[in-house]
């Protein structure tokens, strides 16, 4: 008797091209990544409709949303569950008041995935926490369609919706201003200039007076934002 075959996939990691799908949604069929071109992307996961931790972060996904879309970023949802099930939940959502949110429309795609097909490409699926429910997974995916943060929760612990946006905020500044961004920096902190890539460079930067930059070390200077 011949073995079924199976289909098995290797965990994206940071700087590979995101898995490509094609997926029933409460908004609809999608295709990634054409439908999300020069947008970014935050493609989220949770174990089960009508649990009370993925209700409160959709609750807060939905009362951000307009934050992400000024930042050009759009929001995916992914369950297991049926479509017909996540439609039953956000009609519920709707009805129920929490943390000053109420009257909330989710209106972002939230993928019906029964057969997991979209949750085992990117790693979703993991058997030592449940092998029938995605974890709470974040991949932000650039426009490029490139992963460049993957977040893990356990079923238990919500997300951190702040740190999620400053994230990509983060990503956007240093694409844009060839910096990186040091511990808790917001939008307005100064920024890290790259290190120096020689001992002259590390030399000069030690001894040059600049009103816009500032050094602790020669391998450790910062641009001033403010």
């Amino acid at each position: 008797m011949e073995e079924q075959a199976k289909e098995f996939y290797q965990m994206p990691l940071i700087g590979d091209p995101a898995p490509s799908f094609e997926a029933t949604t409460t908004q609809g069929t999608i295709k990634f990544p054409e439908d999300y071109k020069d947008k970014w992307v935050i493609l989220f996961s949770h174990p089960a409709d009508f649990t009370p931790v993925c209700t409160t972060e959709f609750m807060t996904f939905t009362r951000m949303l307009d934050e992400f879309k000024e930042l050009n970023t759009e929001l995916i949802g992914l369950s297991v569950d049926s479509l017909y099930a996540h439609i039953a939940w956000l009609r519920k959502i709707n009805d129920l008041e929490w943390n000053g949110m109420k009257n909330l429309d989710v209106t972002f795609p939230l993928i019906e995935d029964i057969k997991m097909e979209v949750a085992n490409k990117f790693g979703m699926i993991q058997p030592n926490q449940s092998s029938t429910q995605a974890v709470r997974a974040v991949f932000v995916i650039d426009p490029k369609g490139i992963i460049r943060t993957i977040l893990y929760y356990p079923l238990s612990t919500g997300r951190n919706f702040d740190e999620i946006k400053r994230i990509i905020q983060a990503l956007q500044k240093a694409d844009k201003d060839g910096v990186a961004t040091p511990a808790d920096w917001r939008p307005g902190d100064d920024v890290i200039v790259p290190t120096a890539g020689s001992c002259g460079t590390a030399k000069e930067r030690m001894e040059t007076k600049d009103d816009d930059t500032y050094c602790l070390d020669w391998f450790m200077c910062f641009k001033k934002e403010k």
